[in-house]
């Protein structure tokens, strides 16, 4: 096992990464390297990109990616999908990288530290991404005693209590993550929907979808409930997701009763107070209207 992969496992810098920092860097052609297998994190042509696409036509690629080899000879990126696009736009043919012969669990745990600690992160990323690296983590010869879910979010800063909250995403359906992604359901309200099952949740997106519904956490709540007493159906859904939340009654003085019984120096709690006797002594009977 690699040493950099001993004990807790932070990958906070390049060196980390990578482990020996002597390793040969090679010039690759982009054709023959390949995204990961189930690479959760997006490589979208944006500003971000641009920018990098500008750095690589007046420097090149300062940090080389991090390879392994595939069974057809040619490559698997491990990190540097970005880099790889920035390369394409920039209209060069080669990207320097670095070969590393990682087995797979030590791949995924790679490629997903490498990323976990961008800004630009949407939810469903973040979700798959802590799931692969569970999994990963999860087996035998990958690490050294206890898997903690403070291990797992140690390279990305974060506590056990939010790395719980994205495992629990990961069970969103990929429809359900989207409406998360675009901010249709919350954090909150998407880990009450992850208990449902699939169909569960099918429902639940043509509820909001369709129907046009909006859920809170009232409703998610109600319906993890109801899922989990296994009672939940299309048509209850719909129902838990069309209530309307009871608008608090407001009561209003008339101006001309308040000049009546009031003076401008009476402050609003005497006013209050008087009205609150009245109606407890009307309650009591002391007197009938």
């Amino acid at each position: 096992m690699s040493k950099s992969f001993e004990g807790k496992i932070k990958l906070s810098t390049y060196s980390e990464l990578v482990g020996d920092t002597c390793d040969e860097i090679i010039e690759v052609e982009l054709s023959e390297l390949h995204d990961f297998t189930g690479h959760p994190f997006r490589v979208v042509e944006d500003e971000r990109m641009q920018e990098m696409v500008e750095s690589v036509r007046k420097h090149g690629v300062l940090v080389p990616g991090i390879v392994r080899h595939r069974k057809d000879g040619e490559y698997e990126i491990i990190s540097g999908h970005r880099r790889k696009m920035a390369c394409e736009l920039a209209g060069l043919e080669t990207m320097p990288v670095i070969v590393k012969e990682y087995p797979d669990d030590q791949a995924v745990i790679t490629m997903v530290d490498s990323n976990i600690q961008r800004e630009d992160i949407l939810p469903s990323e973040k979700a798959r991404a802590y799931r692969m690296k569970y999994e990963a983590m999860k087996h035998p010869g990958t690490r050294t005693g206890g898997l903690s879910l403070d291990l797992l979010g140690e390279a990305a800063g974060e506590s056990s209590k939010t790395v719980q909250r994205y495992l629990w995403l990961s069970r969103l359906t990929d429809d359900m993550m989207d409406l998360l992604d675009r901010k249709r359901v919350t954090i909150l309200c998407g880990i009450d929907i992850s208990f449902l099952n699939e169909e569960e949740q099918d429902w639940v997106y043509e509820a909001i979808t369709i129907d046009r519904m909006t859920v809170n956490q009232e409703k998610t709540k109600k319906l993890k409930d109801c899922s989990g007493r296994r009672q939940l159906s299309r048509d209850l859904v719909r129902l838990i997701l069309s209530e309307q939340k009871s608008k608090p009654r407001r009561y209003v003085m008339r101006p001309e009763v308040m000049e009546e019984f009031f003076g401008e120096n009476d402050s609003v709690d005497v006013i209050e107070e008087v009205v609150e006797a009245l109606l407890r002594g009307w309650k009591k009977g002391s007197f009938t209207i």
